[in-house]
């Protein structure tokens, strides 16, 4: 794996955010406060770019929802000092469900209700005024781990360069809580849902597969010496190839 200089890092992300408010011309983010580690490092970078005053944390549950997402965002916002609002999106994402859809499958509720969150988020960076400060690493841009126009939708990215393992390393730098580096990692969309438990690879594996194949330009098919099984390079590879129209622009004839 590549090796980050962390300090050095965090002062680029901050001067990234901060000069890319600036030329907006709005001071303000506003981000989805999930209880997790890449929102949680995300708005603790927002605040040493912006200041605590110029981010807002908003807490955006579902019915079934573990009480640890509220939890340990509760946890996060406190360290940070920053300002947070709680909105219940179950009334939203039933009325849709139960009125015209009610067998649908928890893929579909999930991507609905991450696209419902984002639309609470870019609502309310209207009334603030403040950019939606996207949370995605890395990592699950690189193999499609996210909701297109969901959680995937943002005015910049501040921690997408970033593999996972670097998220946490980062975060145990700025002294993000304990409680949230160490959870298993987990949108939350569905009762015993976990990213690695979906992706069916564990983020160290994934994230030196991917800086393999994405840095190192490693053919899978042609090296002798790979670092894991050949089996989970084509497994990367799949993950890649069948997402990639989600990291691309949407096509429009010429």
């Amino acid at each position: 794996m590549r090796k980050l200089k962390t300090d050095q890092e965090i002062t680029r992300i901050t001067n990234f955010i901060g000069d890319y408010c600036f030329r907006a011309g709005i001071t303000k983010v506003v981000l989805g406060l999930s209880g997790g580690i890449d929102s949680s490092l995300s708005a603790a970078l927002a605040v040493q770019a912006l200041g605590k005053e110029n981010v807002t944390g908003l807490l955006l549950p579902y019915k079934n929802s573990h009480p640890d997402s509220a939890g340990h965002a509760g946890l996060l916002a406190d360290q940070l000092e920053i300002q947070t609002f709680t909105i219940d999106i179950s009334p939203m994402v039933d009325a849709y469900f139960d009125n015209t859809a009610p067998d649908a499958s928890m893929l579909r509720r999930g991507n609905f209700m991450a696209r419902m969150r984002m639309s609470v988020l870019y609502d309310y960076s209207s009334r603030i005024p403040a950019l939606v400060l996207g949370t995605g690493n890395r990592t699950e841009i690189l193999v499609g781990y996210f909701t297109q126009h969901g959680d995937g939708a943002c005015a910049l990215e501040p921690i997408g360069h970033l593999y996972k393992t670097e998220v946490w390393a980062m975060a145990r730098v700025l002294g993000i809580p304990e409680a949230i580096i160490n959870k298993t990692p987990t949108a939350d969309l569905w009762n015993g849902q976990t990213d690695e438990g979906e992706l069916g690879i564990t983020y160290p594996e994934l994230d030196k597969i991917l800086y393999e194949l994405t840095e190192l330009d490693v053919n899978s098919n042609a090296s002798a010496n790979l670092s894991f099984p050949k089996e989970k390079y084509e497994l990367v590879e799949k993950l890649m190839s069948r997402s990639a129209f989600k990291r691309n622009p949407v096509p429009v004839l010429d």
